[in-house]
């Protein structure tokens, strides 16, 4: 068998560009990109298929100090990508010094796998500060080998695949070979209105959101979908909507816009908010959406 297949797992510190590498190694926008922290909060596959090989990216949320369950959910799926990686793609940014976890940082030093350190955001750089931060972290995680990139400007990213597929496995496919990922429709309609309201709004309300997709039905021409956007106050579910509806119906023309993309479909869509009280710390609600998988 000459085929090749493996997992690639993304992980770092929030707003490092993990979800804007993955998106540019698999073409498509599978994970959402804000400039907010906790933007990512599930385990998202990306795939990659050629004729000889199959690579399954999983982008991760950024690591953090968990201050509520969902956080603690959000980090065991970090967890999680240390378990089954194949190769691990640690990033890093311009400037950045650190880890945010020091269990997480050994983890990446004692690793047992390939471990490739992406310098990302060099675009934002000079020749003399990206030599500096290249030999410090040489010296932090001796057991990487470090490619400076720039995801978002799409530089040195296929050179780093390349060295992907020479560090693949030999294995089977673990997916069909059309398959682009591991996600249903719903979950890219639910992130897709999760990103609009990352974008339009601020301070607490984005991260008590959470996005339930109750129908989605496709036919030839169309997809009709009806959405609930969950808070967790009454205030809250005011501000979504806004004056006479007006904030909720440009998260709605938004998102539509970027559904229409991804699914090259028109798409009628309907957004109703509803308020869930404290489903942060809900285990049940957490199950319910997808986090809290142990």
């Amino acid at each position: 068998m000459s085929h090749k297949a493996g997992f690639v797992n993304i992980i770092g510190n929030p707003n490092v560009g993990k979800s804007t590498l993955m998106n540019a190694m698999v073409g498509e926008k599978l994970s959402i990109i804000t400039s907010k922290a906790q933007t990512t909060r599930h385990r998202i596959f990306g795939i990659v298929n050629d004729e000889d090989y199959q690579i399954v990216f999983s982008d991760t949320p950024g690591i953090i100090k968990p201050a509520y369950d969902l956080q603690t959910s959000m980090m065991d799926f970090v967890k999680s990508a240390f378990s089954d990686a194949d190769i691990l793609i640690y990033m890093v940014e311009i400037g950045e010094k650190e880890l945010k976890d020091e269990d997480f940082f050994n983890k990446i030093i004692n690793a047992k796998i390939p471990v490739l350190l992406l310098l990302n955001k060099i675009d934002k750089s000079n020749q003399e500060l990206l030599e500096e931060q290249v030999q410090t972290w040489q010296a932090k995680v001796p057991n990487a080998e470090i490619f400076p990139i720039s995801a978002l400007e799409n530089f040195n990213v296929k050179e780093v695949l390349n060295r992907i597929v020479d560090l693949l496995p030999l294995s089977p496919p673990y997916y069909p070979k059309d398959a682009l990922t591991d996600k249903p429709e719903r979950f890219f309609v639910n992130e897709t209105i999760r990103e609009k309201i990352l974008l339009n709004y601020d301070k607490e309300i984005p991260y008590a959101v959470e996005v339930e997709t109750e129908e989605f039905l496709e036919d030839e021409k169309i997809i009709r979908i009806r959405s609930v956007i969950m808070v967790e106050r009454d205030t809250q579910k005011g501000i979504i909507i806004g004056h006479k509806g007006a904030a909720l119906k440009k998260v709605g023309m938004q998102a539509r816009a970027d559904l229409e993309l991804f699914f090259d479909k028109q798409i009628h869509i309907e957004i109703f908010v509803k308020v869930n009280k404290d489903w942060r710390n809900n285990a049940f609600q957490l199950r319910r959406f997808g986090y809290n998988q142990k």
